[in-house]
């Protein structure tokens, strides 16, 4: 039996809106196929002992409490947008004895500042979060809780965000653009999860096309899909349409290599 090295879990494979979206009628939105139930986007990643978060957005309690295992020992966050911190005041449970460390750019640190004072306060209410942060930079790679995480900058649109390769495996979301030293730094990863919102060009997203390109670019041995909106059709339609080495991601799946 081979060793498993890095295991990932899909808490979340949604868009900001998540899937079904409120007051939609189509096809997707009213499907009874678990796959198409998508929770805002977010993901365990597992890899020589540890448990890292990436992104923790407002769905992130419903998230954990269906999780394999809610063990966790750091968070990392991609950018500010609601959908992926909208949950981190749920991260007290990991806060009880400890500071939880949370890693990020300096923008989104100063931001969370300003979002969550009272966790910030001189003498902060009982209970609250208790978050450890350390500023992450677009080039130097660093370590959480003995692990190598290096950073990927990409632009969401005109907002530089991160995303992040751990041992085999990187991941991206929110992405319109990547540079090519990016996708070169990036090629041959045994394991890219990567966003694709829709089938139809976006403003600040890459849809599938582009998705698409940009894998067969990497070259990668299996590329996952997230951060979709009912936008990307029906799970299992959309999906038999995919390379052989590409898929969909769906809330609750778990990939190991």
């Amino acid at each position: 039996m081979n060793e498993v090295t890095i295991e990932i879990e899909f808490l979340g494979t949604g868009t900001s809106t998540g899937v079904p979206q409120l007051l939609c009628g189509c096809e997707v939105c009213h499907s009874t196929d678990y796959h198409d139930n998508r929770l805002r986007c977010s993901a365990i990643v597992r890899y020589r002992g540890k448990s890292i978060l990436i992104d923790c957005g407002p769905d992130f309690r419903q998230q954990m409490l269906r999780a394999s295992n809610s063990d966790l020992d750091a968070l990392l966050i991609t950018h500010i947008h609601y959908d992926h911190v909208g949950g981190i005041d749920d991260l007290r449970a990991y806060c009880i004895d400890r500071q939880f460390p949370v890693f990020a750019r300096q923008d989104v640190i100063d931001n969370l500042r300003r979002q969550l004072p009272y966790c910030f306060a001189e003498h902060p209410y009982p209970g609250v979060p208790r978050l450890d942060f350390t500023t992450v930079n677009d080039t130097d790679s660093f370590q959480v809780e003995g692990v190598t995480v290096e950073p990927i900058p990409v632009m969401h649109y005109k907002l530089p965000i991160l995303g992040y390769r751990i041992g085999p495996m990187a991941y991206i979301t929110d992405c319109k653009t990547i540079s090519e030293q990016q996708i070169e730094r990036l090629r041959d990863i045994p394991l890219l999860v990567i966003n694709a919102l829709r089938v139809q060009p976006h403003l600040s997203h890459m849809h599938l096309a582009e998705t698409l390109d940009v894998v067969k670019r990497i070259n990668p041995g299996r590329a996952y899909l997230t951060h979709m909106s009912h936008g990307i059709g029906l799970h299992a339609v959309t999906d038999a349409t995919l390379p052989p080495n590409v898929h969909l991601a769906h809330d609750g799946l778990i990939v190991r290599l």
